[in-house]
C-alpha cells in the first residue's frame, strides 16, 4: 500500500516535506488505519525542532494521535474488524494518510462522535486526567490553577476538575480567549504578565489554599506559583510553552536562556514546606497500554463531553496548521483532516 506523510530531519519545520512510501501489510497483531484526521500538540512541535529527548533520529514522521478508519488487519487482532473507526495515540508516525498500529494502543471512536473529535481526544485527555487524578491526587472542592485554558488540555482539565466541584482559576495568554476561557466554566480568568501574575493568582484565590498546578508554561509562573501552593500541594509539569517560538527553527539565545535562567527548588526545601513537584511525559502511559485503557474507561465514566476543536486544515495544508499552532492564537484544538 502507497501512503503520504509529511517527514523531516529535526532541526527545521521548513525541511517538513510530503513524501509517497511503500506501507507493509500489518503483522500480527497490527492493524492499518486510514487516518482521518490529525490532532496537533506541543510535542510535535518540540520534536521538529530536536528539543524533544524522544526524538527519533535521522528522518522520521511526526504526529502523535489520529483518528480514522481500520483497512486491514493482522491474523492475530482479536479487538477490531475492517471498517471500525477508532482513535489512538502512536510515538511519532502521525503526519500521514494510513499507519500501522498494534491494536493495543486504539480505541473505539464513538459513534457520534467526528474524526475531528477523536484526533482531539487522546493525548489532551489522558494528560489532563493522569495529571489531576494519578499524579494531583485531585479530592473534592479542591482549587487548582491550570495554565493555558483555552488549550485542549486547559479545556478538558477544567472539565474533569470541575466534576471534582473545584475551583478552577485558568491563565491564558491574551484576552481575546477570556470569553471562551469563562464559557467553559472556569471561575476566574488571568492574562499571564509576568509583573503582576503572582498579585492577580493570589486575588483570584481570594483566601482560599491553592492545591494542584497544571504547569505547562515555566519560568517565572511556575516560581509564583509554587511559592503560594498550600502545604500538601502539587505541580504537575507536563510541558514548557517558553521554550517555543513562531519560527521555522529553534531560538537558540531564548531556548539557552530559559533554561540557564529557569527556577530551581531545593528538594530540602521542599520537605520543609511539604510541597510536591511531579512531571508527566505521554510516553510514560504509551508504554503502559493497560493503565492507558484503564483511565479512558474511567474518562467515559466521568462523562466530560467532547472535546473543542477551534481549528481544522485540510492534509495538503498541514504546514499552515503547525504555523498556526506555533501562533499561540489558537483557541481548543488543532486538527489536520485527510477526507
Amino acid at each position: 500500500m502507497q501512503r503520504s506523510s509529511y517527514q523531516l530531519k529535526a532541526g527545521n519545520i521548513g525541511n517538513l516535506k510530503r513524501v509517497s512510501s511503500a506501507l507493509p501489510a500489518p503483522r500480527g497483531e497490527e492493524v492499518t488505519v486510514a487516518v482521518k484526521a490529525i490532532g496537533l500538540n506541543f510535542a510535535d512541535i518540540f520534536a521538529m525542532f530536536g528539543l524533544y529527548s524522544a526524538t527519533p533520529k535521522g528522518v522520521f514522521i511526526p504526529g502523535l494521535e489520529y483518528a480514522g478508519v481500520i483497512e486491514k488487519v493482522g491474523n492475530e487482532v482479536k479487538e477490531y474488524k475492517v471498517g471500525d473507526r477508532v482513535m489512538g495515540v502512536t510515538r511519532f508516525g502521525g503526519y500521514t494518510t494510513h499507519l500501522n498500529m498494534d491494536e493495543g494502543h486504539l480505541m473505539p471512536l464513538p459513534n457520534d462522535w467526528s474524526f475531528e473529535e477523536g484526533a482531539a481526544y487522546p493525548v489532551q485527555v489522558l494528560t489532563a486526567y493522569y495529571g489531576l487524578k494519578n499524579l494531583g491526587a485531585i479530592r473534592e472542592n479542591y482549587n487548582i490553577l491550570i495554565h493555558s485554558a483555552a488549550g485542549g488540555v486547559g479545556i478538558l482539565a477544567n472539565r474533569i476538575a470541575k466534576k471534582f466541584n473545584a475551583y478552577t482559576i485558568g491563565t491564558v495568554g491574551n484576552s481575546s480567549k477570556i470569553d471562551f476561557v469563562k464559557k467553559e466554566g472556569y471561575d476566574r480568568v488571568i492574562v499571564r504578565n509576568k509583573r503582576s501574575f503572582k498579585e492577580e493568582l493570589t486575588g483570584a484565590l481570594d483566601g482560599r489554599e491553592l492545591n494542584i498546578v497544571m504547569e505547562c508554561i515555566g519560568g517565572s509562573f511556575f516560581k509564583n506559583a509554587y511559592e503560594i501552593l498550600a502545604p500538601e500541594g502539587r505541580v504537575i509539569f507536563y510541558g514548557a510553552a517558553r521554550y517555543a517560538s513562531p519560527g521555522k527553527r529553534p531560538n537558540y539565545f531564548k531556548v539557552l536562556y530559559e533554561h540557564i535562567t529557569r527556577p530551581r527548588i531545593d528538594p530540602q526545601s521542599m520537605s520543609e514546606v511539604n510541597k510536591g513537584i511531579l512531571g508527566f511525559n505521554l510516553i510514560y502511559l504509551y508504554e503502559r497500554v493497560t493503565l492507558m485503557h484503564q483511565l479512558i474507561q474511567e474518562l467515559k465514566e466521568l462523562d466530560i463531553g467532547k472535546p473543542h476543536v477551534g481549528h481544522t486544515f485540510p492534509f495538503e495544508r498541514l504546514k499552515e496548521a503547525v504555523k498556526l499552532f506555533q501562533s499561540g492564537q489558537t483557541i481548543g484544538k488543532v486538527v489536520v483532516t485527510n477526507e
